[in-house]
């Protein structure tokens, strides 16, 4: 549905995002990643056609992102910015006229979602008079409205408590059932392990992961193992650190060791064990392991024309 094909953008003579490639599927939610500073924000306003790419092609079903296509997009930035003295429904339907709705078409969808976000008491009330949490679901709703086919949301977590965050994923859901597609950039990992189907980091403008969820949690597996021993473990070759879970013993394994290698350590120093395996990290820890390493992938990463399919994805 989206294709972004070796984009770049540099200020002053830096690449801020560097020869970036991948794909957004239809009806999935997508991951994008990649600590302060990475580059997300302006790979973001260059899909929406904020910001043009110095070189690079971003396709959006077939056909370069721009005039009316860009209606079919949904856009959440993460600095929010709303009228404040207009009043919330009044707010809510210019931007569906934005989107080329009519003046009723944008009233009745207004109210609708309103509605659906539990704010339709507060539809005559300036803006100013919501509190933060309700500007922020006014906002996402201004990214819903008019239906669009995908949804590019930047920390749309962020201000809700525990009861809306549960309410956006439950309309994150809806609308992809709909047919909508969603590309979400967020720092919390445990909401990407949760909803989303692929992910793509990037650091210093370069990708540095790309693929399924759980591929690139299986892909660092064998830097840590469980082990379920009576044993009082202290210092094992190739083990950086051991921490007890659940009755098991969680071994983080130092760069260049591997399972096996640990495993006959084990082994030599008498260990019995009940149980061996590997272990998958959270996204959390593979996030922080991937920036404190600061590697890119390989530069066949981005260019060629299979460089977004599952093949190379599985290759990487």
């Amino acid at each position: 549905m989206l294709e972004i094909r070796d984009v770049v953008k540099s200020y002053d003579g830096r690449a801020v995002v560097n020869r970036v490639s991948f794909e957004v599927h239809p009806g999935e939610i997508f991951a994008l990643l990649g600590p302060n500073g990475a580059g997300k924000t302006t790979l973001i306003r260059m899909i929406t056609d904020i910001l043009r790419p110095d070189s690079g092609t971003i396709v959006l079903d077939g056909a370069p992102v721009g005039g009316e296509r860009k209606r079919q997009i949904g856009y959440l930035p993460e600095e929010r910015g709303l009228y404040r003295r207009s009043r919330t429904l009044e707010t809510l339907a210019y931007f569906g006229q934005l989107k080329g709705l009519s003046a009723r078409e944008a009233a009745r969808e207004a109210g609708a979602l309103l509605e659906r976000v539990d704010l339709m008491e507060w539809a005559q009330k300036q803006v100013q008079a919501l509190s933060k949490g309700m500007q922020q679901k006014v906002q996402l709703c201004t990214a819903l409205i008019g239906t669009p086919r995908i949804l590019i949301l930047d920390e749309p977590f962020s201000g809700l408590d525990p009861i809306n965050v549960q309410l956006l994923e439950e309309i994150l859901d809806e609308r992809r059932r709909a047919g909508a597609t969603v590309l979400l950039s967020t720092h919390q990992m445990n909401k990407v392990e949760e909803l989303c189907d692929r992910a793509l980091m990037i650091h210093h403008g370069l990708m540095v992961l790309y693929g399924s969820v759980e591929e690139i949690r299986r892909r660092y597996a064998d830097h840590a193992i469980t082990v379920r021993t009576a044993a009082a473990l202290d210092r094992v070759p190739g083990v950086r650190s051991i921490e007890r879970s659940d009755g098991d013993l969680k071994l983080t394994l130092e760069a260049e060791a591997t399972p096996r290698g640990v495993l006959r350590a084990l082994l030599e120093q008498g260990v019995e064990m009940d149980s061996f395996a590997l272990a998958t990290l959270p996204l959390e820890d593979v996030f922080i392991k991937v920036v404190r390493e600061g590697r890119g992938l390989d530069h066949g990463q981005s260019g060629g024309a299979d460089a977004a399919t599952p093949a190379a994805e599985a290759r990487r």
